[in-house]
């Protein structure tokens, strides 16, 4: 995808788009209302990929204090454009814009991408055994 670029201009981010992605598409995600799409995206750092025709291609999300940690999510890539470099694309975009920030702690989860994330310098998490979740 040589001609992509990549946006974290919230104004060139269809969010009505990454909410239909997100609530009807993405595991994580079914069912998310879009008030709540909204609400994460007016609180997060995001990331748009956009295409040669300038249609919207992938999205991802970092929740962020921009001082010690981030968390990154909502990585969505358009089946038509899976396999094109696209979500590469965005991994390295995120993590451009994370490195100035000198985090302790950048995370995420994903059942089949590790493969991509390691390309950009993320690493399993040494010790699992040691995170928790509200549940």
């Amino acid at each position: 995808m040589a001609s992509a670029r990549v946006t974290t201009d919230l104004a060139e981010i269809d969010l009505d788009l990454v909410h239909r992605w997100l609530s009807e598409d993405a595991f994580w995600a079914i069912g998310r209302s879009r008030a709540t799409v909204d609400a994460a995206a007016r609180g997060s750092l995001n990331f748009g990929a956009i295409d040669a025709a300038e249609n919207l291609v992938g999205y991802a999300r970092v929740v962020t204090d921009r001082a010690t940690f981030a968390w990154l999510c909502d990585v969505y890539v358009t089946p038509a454009a899976r396999g094109s470099g696209t979500g590469l694309l965005l991994a390295q975009s995120v993590v451009a814009a994370l490195r100035p920030m000198n985090l302790k702690r950048v995370l995420l989860s994903t059942v089949d991408a590790h493969g991509l994330y390691a390309k950009v310098g993320f690493d399993a998490f040494p010790t699992p055994e040691r995170l928790m979740q509200l549940a």
